[in-house]
């Protein structure tokens, strides 16, 4: 899919027909710009040729149903993966795309497989959009929505924080996909500077913080970057955040066996937890073959100290991992 060159073909058309091919992008989901009625001919034959609307993709469907992955080939023939997550609450029936913000990560993470692929280069905001409207269009042919979008794909998004508000700002935006800005979460290792920035935005977007352990010394076996950013100086822009925006910020602690799963860490996390405003979302391990997930009688422990010093605390559902499309499995593999 090529739309950058869509700003350049419109010149010269009236100021409206942005509107309506803005509408039948992000609106009307059109997969083909033959679809696009309301346009000449003439014009829809010139974006055929400089906006190229197809999705090159390839789908991994669970058994289940419930997790779909899809390998999108960028136009420069880099890859990037993006999961689907079909899930139902109390009182409703939860869509959510979990989006790549990097083509790989930098940061090396010991845990996470993208980690292991190194950056190539971040994604513009056309780009982050696209893996948004593949499955957007796949849910529309069964008469469904996406309700939530999270960026816990490949990379880190504040290390591509312009290219990522401007693809947010483009699918909130009311006249196209209309995803309210609270059904979008940011997931950050911890860049201080993004959130910062996040703290000044005019959007009520969430936040997560990609923690893992209150300890400096342990964060920096697992989170090379850790050491540019400790923990005191995370949690400093977190609570300047919340006294910005009064919204909650989740922080995700990945359980894993014999490293960070122990009551002592427990009881060191729920320390600085113990805050208005902060949610621990503990999350199992998805083995990439460097840690050992943690026991769930181990994880349950874990969860009940927290719990029994005042901290509000969560366990988060595991989705896609028979497909590689769990949380920190994403690596370009089928």
């Amino acid at each position: 899919m090529n739309i950058s060159e869509l700003e350049a073909t419109l010149e010269g058309e009236p100021k409206y027909r942005r509107k309506q091919v803005f509408e039948a992008i992000y609106k009307n989901l059109i997969s083909d710009w033959s679809e696009a009625t309301n346009l000449s001919k003439d014009l829809r034959e010139k974006l055929r040729e400089t906006c190229d609307l197809e999705i090159k993709a390839k789908l991994f469907v669970a058994k289940d149903d419930s997790t779909e992955k899809v390998l999108i080939k960028l136009d420069d023939g880099e890859k990037i993966e993006t999961v689907l997550m079909k899930h139902s609450s109390a009182d409703a029936e939860r869509r959510t795309v979990c989006v790549s913000s990097q083509v790989g990560c930098a940061l090396g993470c010991k845990f996470c497989a993208t980690g292991q692929l190194g950056c190539k280069r971040n994604l513009s905001a056309d780009e982050i959009v696209e893996q948004v409207l593949f499955f957007a269009r796949k849910l529309k042919a069964v008469g469904e929505k996406i309700t939530n979008i999270v960026f816990m794909g490949m990379g880190e998004p504040f290390l591509n924080y312009d290219s990522v508000i401007s693809a947010i700002r483009i699918m909130n935006e009311k006249e196209g996909m209309n995803i309210g800005a609270r059904r979008f979460s940011v997931s950050t290792v911890g860049i201080v500077p993004g959130i910062e920035k996040l703290a000044t935005e005019k959007l009520e977007i969430n936040l997560a913080i990609s923690l893992h352990t209150a300890s400096d010394r342990l964060r920096e076996t697992i989170i090379p970057t850790a050491k540019k950013y400790p923990v005191k100086k995370i949690l400093d822009a977190v609570d300047d955040y919340i006294k910005k925006t009064n919204r909650k910020v989740m922080f995700e602690y990945l359980m894993l066996a014999g490293v960070n799963d122990s009551d002592e860490e427990a009881k060191a996390l729920s320390k600085i937890m113990n805050k208005k405003n902060y949610l621990v979302n503990l999350v199992r391990y998805n083995d990439t073959g460097a840690f050992r997930p943690s026991s769930g009688n181990q994880i349950m422990k874990f969860k009940n100290i927290l719990e029994e010093r005042g901290v509000e605390v969560t366990l988060r559902s595991s989705f896609g991992s028979e497909i590689n499309a769990a949380c920190g499995q994403l690596a370009l593999k089928n």
